[in-house]
């Protein structure tokens, strides 16, 4: 059996994204592969070719982390190719600005950032190794205490994936037909999609807690604050942001009751 890595980053085509490649490929060693993905090729090209020389090799790959069926067609691509993944980090993101009207681009930034995320822990977890790592990189706001009491239960004690992408849509929903203004929504919409993205792994969390244990697998929701990255069409040009290291994100800090507790199913 072969001892060679193999890591997944997607939305790695610019800013964190792109610094957690180079890390890892820094980190990893000869044989080993980091996927840089994005969905546009162009840029994915541009990314691979900007990076500096690393033991582990860098290879590109398009992934649209909207499109439905990208996710099982990566996924079976790299099961043919390696047989199965160690460290997979779901970074693809979406971002809103305060002129964005909500009703208008929620239908796009559900899809990114929630169900895309959804999509990739079903495509990707059953590919993961013994000793293996999924990483969801959802946001500080990600936690139940960002949200009104009233709609906690919304997000908190939820079973499947089914129900958090129902729980996704019935608030897309609601933001689009405009009566998400008159409950406890919060205007921002960001603050829902995180929760709901730490939501998610929480349900998979515990319920593969017991066999994770066992294989040493980490599944978690990671939570940086507020980073200073670049809009996608900053990274257009000819003269790409330097890169650096990211700094390690915190736990995510979810929530059991009124305690915060990291949503992980091992460590």
């Amino acid at each position: 059996m072969s001892n060679t890595k193999v890591a997944l980053v997607t939305g790695a085509t610019q800013g964190l994204g792109l610094a957690l490649v180079e890390g890892l490929a820094r980190r990893l060693g000869p044989g080993d592969t980091v996927y840089l993905t994005g969905r546009d090729p162009e840029r994915v090209a541009k990314a691979v070719a900007q990076l500096p020389e690393t033991a582990a090799e860098v290879r590109g790959e398009l992934y649209d982390v909207a499109d439905p069926g990208a996710a099982t067609r990566l996924a079976d691509l790299l099961r043919d190719r390696h047989g199965g993944v160690d460290i997979v980090f779901g970074n693809a993101v979406m971002r809103v600005g305060p002129d964005d009207d909500p009703a208008a681009v929620i239908d796009e930034y559900t899809e990114v950032n929630n169900f895309g995320t959804t999509r990739l822990l079903r495509a990707f977890l059953p590919l993961l190794r013994d000793g293996g790592r999924l990483l969801v990189v959802a946001s500080s706001l990600g936690t139940l205490h960002q949200l009104a009491p009233v709609l906690h239960g919304r997000f908190d004690g939820l079973s499947s994936l089914d129900e958090v992408d129902e729980q996704v849509a019935s608030w897309r929903d609601a933001i689009k037909d405009g009566s998400a203004k008159a409950g406890a929504w919060p205007m921002f919409i960001n603050i829902p999609s995180k929760i709901a993205q730490v939501a998610a792994v929480r349900v998979l969390a515990g319920q593969r807690r017991p066999e994770d244990t066992r294989r040493g697998i980490l599944l978690a929701a990671v939570c940086p604050g507020m980073m200073n990255t670049p809009p996608p069409q900053a990274c257009g040009g000819t003269s790409p942001p330097p890169l650096s290291p990211p700094r390690p994100p915190s736990r995510c800090l979810t929530w059991r009751r009124a305690r915060c507790i990291p949503a992980t199913t091992a460590g």
